[in-house]
């Protein structure tokens, strides 16, 4: 067996925001070489997430919405976690949105189903951020 890592690097210029990072994963798997195995795409921040769904921006912007209602960013003062910083709601964001995905990987590439893409979820954004892409299979 095989095992292929590599740390991407996001820099999100706004507070939040969801990027389709399908393309750097499929990248990952060509340079890994490997055709049947498992590919695990994790978020290294306790402040953004990575998830699988449609890349439709109504979607999207359904999602923002939705979160916002759950873990209001404002007011601050509602979270004994904000005293340093303002992040609190990014926390509880990605604690909903999710950690982490595993694909299969079969005939060298990654196994979705029709509408499926890998979403780099950002919550807590203006700082650089790194999302983990580790592969493992013949």
């Amino acid at each position: 067996m095989r095992s292929y890592r590599k740390e991407l690097f996001y820099e999100v210029p706004t507070r939040r925001a969801f990027i389709n990072i399908t393309p750097d994963v499929e990248y990952c798997l060509a340079e890994s070489g490997i055709r049947e195995g498992l590919c695990l795409v994790n978020a290294m921040h306790i402040t953004a997430s990575v998830f699988i769904n449609d890349d439709e921006s109504g979607l999207h912007h359904d999602y923002e919405v939705w979160l916002e209602k759950l873990a209001p960013h404002a007011p601050t003062s509602q979270y004994r976690h904000n005293g340093h910083e303002d992040n609190a709601d990014a926390h509880m964001k990605r604690q909903i949105m999710g950690r982490e995905v595993v694909v299969a990987v079969t005939e060298g590439r990654l196994d979705f189903g029709t509408w499926e893409q890998i979403f780099y979820g950002e919550f807590d954004g203006r700082r650089k951020k790194r999302v983990l892409v580790k592969i493992i299979g013949e």
